[in-house]
């Protein structure tokens, strides 16, 4: 995966796709943030395959995924003989990385515990795998992925503030899909072509209406959702040109569209507007997960105001 491959006509993308390249020919550690199905993954791999560790290894960890009694032996490897089952010594997924990139997708997700060994690892390039008594030096690059705020996370104590301030050194931000629909329809076509070619079928193709519906809908699942859709229409509509009533329910309903950009209309009778403030920041973090940087975007206005307006409601 290169930069290359990452589909995009948006603005707004390309000039995070140019800030990541730069960002890729340096060895510091980079968070990567954006909502889920935003691509996160694939901008890590373009980073790693742009970057002078490119020819080394690629390690991928759902820190989600991790079990949590061996989450400490995966990572930091362990000692032979270190607990029941550790029957031979294992140099852990950091170990697997040497000379290349550690990803740490959901790093949101990592206990605390081990929080402290990877700002450890990243302060000192050095882990102390289970069982061990001296330090080993390893040389890999850290990127690490959440779709949560950890600002917030760290105000609350659930995510360590040095750790997050030494992953946050050059953040990537990702656009939800919803912020660049210059892509809905490039994305459609060439996943409505891919897939027709992976499963042998001809291609299905969107009518007008389907077509408008899309570009006006709210991919809250992001490229992901896109995605998922076109491979499913793609199995059961193949060669078809694919109408309105052939979308899913959940796309087709009125709850999923995204608000009409017309300007707001006052009623007759007037409206409460601190009760439409609340119902709006409602929406917004409800929209996003409860990421305050991302439902200030949608608000047209700064983290800071949101976080005012919230203390104003009572909400914070």
């Amino acid at each position: 995966m290169h930069f290359d491959d990452i589909l995009t006509r948006s603005p707004l993308m390309e000039a995070v796709l140019r800030s990541a390249h730069l960002i890729a020919q340096t060895d510091a550690s980079v968070l990567i943030t954006g909502e889920s199905g935003t691509g996160k993954e694939l901008v890590a791999h373009a980073m790693h395959a742009t970057s002078p560790r490119s020819k080394r290894p690629f390690i991928a960890v759902n820190c989600a995924a991790l079990p949590e009694t061996l989450a400490e032996s995966l990572l930091f490897g362990h000692r032979k003989g270190a607990f029941t089952g550790a029957d031979n010594s294992q140099s852990g997924l950091i170990g697997a990385a040497e000379g290349g990139t550690l990803f740490l997708d959901e790093i949101g997700e990592l206990p605390l515990n081990l929080q402290a060994k990877l700002l450890r690892f990243l302060e000192s390039g050095e882990v102390l795998p289970l069982g061990e008594s001296q330090p080993k030096r390893m040389d890999v690059r850290v990127f690490a992925a959440t779709h949560r705020d950890l600002y917030a996370m760290a105000g609350q104590g659930t995510f360590r503030k040095d750790l997050f301030y030494r992953l946050n050194i050059i953040p990537v931000e990702l656009p939800p899909l919803r912020d660049r629909r210059e892509d809905v329809d490039l994305l459609l076509k060439h996943f409505l072509q891919q897939f027709a070619s992976q499963h042998k079928q001809p291609a299905a193709t969107l009518s007008r209406e389907a077509s408008a519906h899309l570009l006006r809908y709210g991919w809250t699942g992001n490229v992901r959702e896109l995605r998922n859709l076109c491979e499913r229409l793609s199995i059961l509509l193949a060669g078809r040109e694919i109408g309105f009533h052939n979308l899913p329910a959940d796309i087709r309903s009125p709850a999923k569209r995204v608000v009409s950009t017309n300007p707001f209309n006052l009623p007759e009778d007037g409206v409460n507007l601190d009760e439409l403030e609340r119902d709006l920041l409602n929406q917004a973090l409800e929209r996003t997960q409860n990421n305050k940087t991302h439902a200030a975007k949608l608000l047209g206005i700064s983290r800071d105001a949101l976080n005012y307006r919230l203390k104003k409601q009572a909400m914070a």
